[in-house]
């Protein structure tokens, strides 16, 4: 590839640049707000579709949100000199392996900091000896438990090497928007995302996107002079690869209008759907690929403007990109038998949000309007409760404040219902964060793990086992407690969380931050055929939180969910009626 300007740090260096200066101000003992400050501020640069050097350079960076004059005047450092001068006098004061160990999970810096403090240790492979001589579990507060975990940490952690993949929702923030500039050129005729982005996984190493265009080179070369773009391979009559200023690697493939669907088919995939495609094709004397459909018998290549085209050549209904996975959708196509998949629009409610009383950036009011702006007919109201883990809980006495607050701002409100409920931390032995009597007066109750990850896969099960039995739990939130590329699940017996969910009627939530989507797919398909009701929540924490359905949406549609399998699909009457308390 080549750059298309002169040479200036890339947002992904400076993301990067600003990610150290927070680790380092965290571990130097600055002010949350300070930290917080330059870990936002790289979010935003990491995720940023232009150059945010560029910007610096004309002053305009403070555009960016989170990216103030403070961290403008870092950037342009950067920019300008190749250096922060106040990153540069940190890590002269803290060894620079000492960052690094702030990536283990479950250290952090400033477990960190009292490791290099009291016993030396400025490095993994530091940490990794003194963890195998004992010497960690002799300090207070670290035991031999925490000790083993943080050798498992440090093990793993340096297995995975750098992360090659990124979240699906960075990926779609850069491909639609690259998208959306390449459908406004001229010479566009049509234009596609293809991939495991269209597919909605996950997540994704690249981008693909498919074109037809009057003149296909005008296009190539248009395409690697987007804004979006920092360096691009010499575009071809029908191809150019390129690399985004947020560091993703895009293959633009520009095809003639009657092939758009074959090539569209094959590179949306997933390789095991297109594996099982060319193995069924063969069978029927028939050869798939992104050229087109070969029929045997008669050497004709059918070259098809739709994917149904190519589908129905083989006798089968169009596969959504989402059930493309080799898991029994090509049999569903050729019986006819597909689900109707469910949509964002299918869903009348909300069942999970979060508040200022919490740790959430909006008042219940302002959380209220935006699910009424959503489209919603009904918002639950779950500030954490008292002791989930990381501060801002809710106390029994501001929770019954708040349920105040809740029945008179409903009343209010006409054509919407706004109930009061709880995300109640589930404790260690199972047990609830609240009595019972105050749990009683709540319209909808999650109970959710947020603390001691680390149980035991029988500890753990038995835990949840307990809340989904409780009488007063309407739902379980994100099961697995996975964040996706941040944290695995933490280890439970899956079979037997279904087999107490099926048998008490609790629901189980698809839980549709992107960095969750928890349930996955796959455990999300189990507790559908075993027939435990799903709700499909946004857990959002700010007005804008909302918009994060789709993922959740995703998930249930990689899941092969129809409107029927989810509960929020209802009406809040219908669903209340259903579930298994019924004291609404």
């Amino acid at each position: 590839m080549t750059e298309t300007g002169p040479r200036s740090p890339t947002n992904r260096e400076i993301a990067d640049a600003l990610e150290e200066l927070g680790d380092l101000y965290e571990i130097d003992g600055a002010t949350i707000h300070r930290i917080v400050a330059y870990r936002n501020g790289a979010r935003t640069v990491r995720e940023a579709s232009r150059s945010v050097a560029q910007l610096a350079l004309a002053g305009e960076a403070t555009a960016l949100p989170g990216i103030g004059p403070t961290l403008q005047e870092k950037i342009l450092a950067l920019t300008t000199t190749g250096e922060i001068p106040a990153l540069v006098k940190l890590r002269a004061k803290f060894p620079p392996g000492l960052v690094e160990m702030t990536k283990v999970p479950g250290l952090g810096p400033k477990r960190a900091r009292r490791l290099y403090e009291e016993l030396g240790l400025d490095s993994l492979e530091a940490l990794r000896t003194a963890a195998e001589a004992g010497r960690i579990s002799e300090l207070k507060g670290f035991g031999a438990t925490a000790e083993r975990a943080l050798l498992e940490a440090v093990a793993a952690y340096a297995a995975a090497g750098p992360a090659q993949r990124v979240g699906l929702s960075r990926a779609l923030a850069v491909g639609e928007e690259l998208l959306a500039e390449i459908r406004a050129l001229t010479v566009t005729e049509r234009a596609e995302l293809a991939g495991s982005a269209r597919r909605m996984s996950e997540t994704v190493k690249d981008l693909d996107i498919v074109a037809t265009a009057t003149d296909p080179a005008a296009l190539a070369a248009a395409v690697a002079s987007l804004p979006q773009v920092q360096a691009a391979s010499t575009p071809g009559a029908n191809a150019v690869r390129l690399r985004t200023h947020s560091g993703m690697n895009v293959d633009v493939r520009i095809v003639e209008p009657d092939q758009f669907g074959n090539v569209l088919q094959h590179l949306t995939g997933s390789r095991e759907h297109n594996m099982a495609l060319r193995d069924f094709a063969v069978r029927r004397g028939m050869h798939v690929s992104e050229y087109g459909v070969l029929d045997d018998a008669t050497g004709v290549t059918h070259r098809c403007s739709t994917e149904a085209e190519v589908y129905a050549l083989l006798g089968m209904d169009y596969i959504e990109p989402e059930l493309r996975e080799d898991r029994g959708e090509l049999e569903a196509a050729l019986a006819h038998t597909l689900p109707q998949l469910i949509t964002a629009t299918d869903l009348r409610g909300d069942l999970h949000c979060h508040t200022t009383a919490s740790d959430g950036t909006a008042t219940i009011e302002e959380m209220a309007r935006a699910a009424i702006e959503a489209g919603y007919e009904y918002l639950a109201i779950t500030d954490h409760s008292q002791s989930m883990g990381f501060g801002a809980g809710v106390s029994v006495d501001a929770l019954r404040r708040q349920i105040e607050r809740v029945r008179d701002l409903d009343a209010s409100l006409e054509g919407f219902t706004l109930l009061v409920g709880s995300e109640v931390n589930v404790l260690p032995d199972g047990g609830l964060d609240y009595p019972d009597e105050v749990l009683a007066e709540l319209d909808w109750v999650v109970a959710s793990v947020h603390t001691s990850f680390r149980m035991a896969s029988e500890a753990m099960t038995a835990r949840i086992v307990r809340a989904i039995e409780h009488p007063l739990v309407d739902c379980i939130g994100h099961l697995s407690g996975r964040k996706i590329l941040q944290r695995p699940p933490y280890e439970l017996d899956l079979e037997a969380v279904l087999d107490a969910a099926a048998r008490t009627g609790t629901l189980l939530e698809i839980n549709a931050n992107p960095d969750r989507r928890d349930l996955s797919e796959l455990h999300a398909r189990a507790a559908a055929a075993a027939g435990i009701p799903l709700v499909i929540n946004c857990d959002a924490h700010r007005t804008g939180g909302f918009e994060v359905v789709r993922y959740g949406v995703a998930t249930a549609r990689r899941a092969g969910l129809t409107p029927a399998q989810i509960a929020n699909t209802r009406g809040w009457r219908d669903l209340a009626a259903q579930r298994s308390r019924q004291t609404a």
